[in-house]
């Protein structure tokens, strides 16, 4: 049968509309979209810290419990053979920690990416509102740079110690000196020879969380694509 209607319609288009003219659900399904990434930020934000806590808390008890060894057993054997059982659990328990917040860090500039490229949007919609935002439009590294930490060129390497996954490296690291000099202090090679071989470890652990803190940041930056990049005059 043929249809009464048939010749009401009319063929779709592959060709999608300019932004500007897109309808009032277009600016529903920009602020649904919105709401959802926020949502995602703060699930990333309370699994950084719960980590982070998590690993102090397995810190602070360890130290306690070294205390009370160390007092049962007047530093002797049974304090080292302890220690070094328990200090490369909690060494591991720091790595692992480091090793998710860089994947946390990640996560976040998706996100971030993903809010610059709505509040883009919102601007082609309403280009009037632009000297309202602080936050960048653009999807690149210098525009989530701006958006999470309102920076607008690439921050000093020193920025690496204030971050979250930094701190937790350097307490980190101290764990691993702490190993080597209790090892030491256990092989008795003396008070100067433990603090050595300490200091060479923690360097060791530090230097190893900064390759590979700057390769994961490289890697990020590498395979971001940006869509709506930061003009060079900005």
């Amino acid at each position: 049968m043929l249809d009464p209607e048939a010749t009401a319609r009319v063929p779709a288009s592959d060709t999608p509309a300019p932004l500007g003219e897109l309808g009032p659900q277009s600016l529903q399904i920009l602020m649904t979209e919105h709401w959802s990434l926020l949502a995602a930020r703060s699930l990333v934000y309370t699994e950084a810290l719960s980590r982070t806590s998590i690993f102090v808390a397995a810190l602070t008890g360890s130290v306690v419990a070294l205390a009370l060894v160390a007092q049962a057993t007047d530093f002797g054997d049974g304090f080292v053979a302890f220690a070094l059982v328990l200090l490369p659990v909690v060494y591991f328990l720091g790595l692992a920690t480091v090793a998710r917040l860089g994947q946390v860090n990640w996560e976040d500039a998706v996100w971030v990416q993903g809010m610059n490229r709505i509040r883009h949007a919102y601007l082609d919609l309403a280009p009037e509102l632009e000297p309202y935002f602080v936050t960048s439009r653009y999807d690149d590294d210098r525009g989530i740079l701006q958006s999470s930490i309102a920076m607008r060129e690439w921050p000093p390497w020193t920025q690496a110690f204030v971050a979250v996954p930094g701190v937790v490296a350097v307490i980190d690291s101290v764990v691993a000196g702490a190993v080597a000099g209790i090892a030491a202090i256990g092989l008795d090679l003396g008070t100067a020879a433990s603090i050595a071989m300490g200091g060479v470890l923690f360097a060791i652990s530090l230097a190893g969380f900064a390759t590979w803190g700057r390769r994961q940041i490289a890697k990020g930056r590498r395979e971001l694509v940006s869509v709506f990049p930061t003009p060079t005059d900005a």
